[in-house]
Formats: C-alpha cells, structure tokens, sequence
C-alpha cells in the first residue's frame, strides 16, 4: 500500500493510540474513536480526526457514517467488554457495525481478535489458522462470532488478527499474578505478544494490502507459565506467584509461523 491512506481506527486505547500515532508518521490520515468524551481534545492533539463512537447490539451512538466516510481501511480494536458488563452482545455490536461498513463502500477491515478463540486441552494442542475456533469461554465465543459475521459480509474484505496476550510499556500479565497463590495450569504454555510486535505485523498487513485472511500472532516461544512467572516476577522485583500442581494443566501452542512467513515478520521483542 502506499503510505497515504485513509484510515479508520475504532478504539485508540493501549495499542490503538500508538497505531495511529505510527500511521501519521508514515503519511496516513488517521480517524480514531473513543467512548470517552475527555479523550477527544488528546486524540486531537496527537493529530488524529477524534469521533465519539460507541458500539451495541442496541446500535451505534456517534457520528458512525462520518467516521467511516472516504476511508480505505478500517481498524477495529475494541474489546468485548465481557468484563464490565458479563451479558455484553459484543458480536450483536459487530453486526451493527458491519451494517455501517457495507453502507459506507469501506473495502478493507483488520479486525483485532485474541487467540481465545481457541480452547485450552491437556495435551496443550498447537494451533494454526487452519483449526476452526473451538472456544469455551464466552469472550472466546464472542469473538469468534464477530470475527464471522465479519468475513463472511461479500461487500468488503476482512483480515482477523489475533493476538495472544499483550505486554509493553506500563502492562505485563505477571503485574497481575505477582504474590498471587494456587494458581492454575503451572505447566500451561505462554502466549505472549509485545505492543510493538502487534503493531509491526498490523503495518506489514497494510503495506503489503493482505486481506481475506486469518493470522495469529504471538511470540514464537511457549514456556510453562510457573517458569516464566516465577522467573518474570524475580527480573521486575516483584513477589513470584505461586501455582497449584494438584490438578493437570491445560493450555494451548499457538503457531505463528504463517504471519512470519506470508507477511515477512520478523519479531522485535523477546517475551
């Protein structure tokens, strides 16, 4: 893709924020959303055309149709919010947004998934792109539901995303397990992505225009999480968290050897 393109971000938060600032250093035009009506002044000042959208099986609050007008691709980053609200529709928001999406003419989406979508097992099964998604949990479920109802709209093309957990500036999961006692899945694999990393393979997606397409992305190392936690906590000075060996463990091996090999990524951060 050449560097100048309209682009759309619906949810600039921890990696929406700093995806878009890396656009505009690279020529686009950046539109980004946020719930938060403090948060339109910051985004304006960073340059980016601010829009306050919100996303509901209900409908779409906001000026959805200017946000998405004259845009190449749209980047959808935003959460299914399981946690604050427990009956949240997430995928029901989706369809109301790939209504907007079809009545706009945008082409080109990049949805951010999560490798929830896939279920954890005992024999900690190692997943490519090519396993349909098998979750369990309603997050996972929730995804895998918008992730479909955006692929299979024939008025635009749909690259899936997902990421395994996020780390970075100010967030590392072992912040939250830090001094925490008999937790689960000791020997259950890392999956792990930096901030960095899932904004590289994004522009790599961009610039290379791949879409019609699913690609996970973690870091290609899988350590057992009590090895890793316990020796993470011990490199950040924080109190190691202790595990529970009295049940087997599940976990899952996420592949991302297709993003590596079809998008030419290399990965920057080690976990």
């Amino acid at each position: 893709m050449s560097d100048k393109k309209n682009i759309a971000i619906l949810g600039t938060g921890w990696l929406g924020l700093p995806l878009a600032k890396m656009l505009l250093k690279k020529g686009s035009s950046v539109k980004g959303s946020t719930t938060s009506e403090a948060k339109l002044d910051s985004l304006k000042a960073e340059g980016i055309q601010p829009y306050l959208v919100k996303v509901a099986a209900e409908g779409i609050s906001g000026d959805i149709s200017g946000f998405l007008a004259e845009t190449d691709v749209l980047i959808v980053d935003i959460p299914p919010g399981l946690r604050k609200d427990p009956n949240f529709n997430f995928s029901g928001g989706i369809k109301k947004l790939s209504e907007e999406i079809e009545k706009a003419k945008v082409k080109k989406v990049l949805f951010v998934s999560s490798i929830s979508v896939y279920a954890e097992t005992e024999s900690f099964k190692i997943y490519t792109e090519a396993a349909a998604p098998n979750a369990t949990s309603r997050g996972g479920k929730e995804l895998a539901a918008a992730e479909k109802i955006l692929m299979k709209n024939p008025f635009f093309e749909t690259t899936v995303l997902r990421f395994g957990g996020l780390f970075g500036p100010q967030r590392h999961p072992v912040k939250y397990l830090a001094g925490r006692k008999n937790l689960s899945n000791p020997l259950g694999p890392v999956n792990l992505i930096h901030q960095e990393d899932c904004i590289g393979i994004i522009l790599k997606i961009l610039e290379k225009e791949v879409f019609g397409e699913v690609f996970n992305a973690v870091y290609p190392l899988s350590p057992p999480r009590e090895e890793y936690y316990q020796k993470k906590a011990k490199e950040l000075g924080l109190e190691p968290p202790l595990f529970d060996h009295s049940k087997p463990s599940a976990g899952k091996i996420i592949s991302a050897s297709k993003a590596m090999r079809e998008l030419d990524y290399e990965f920057k951060q080690p976990i």
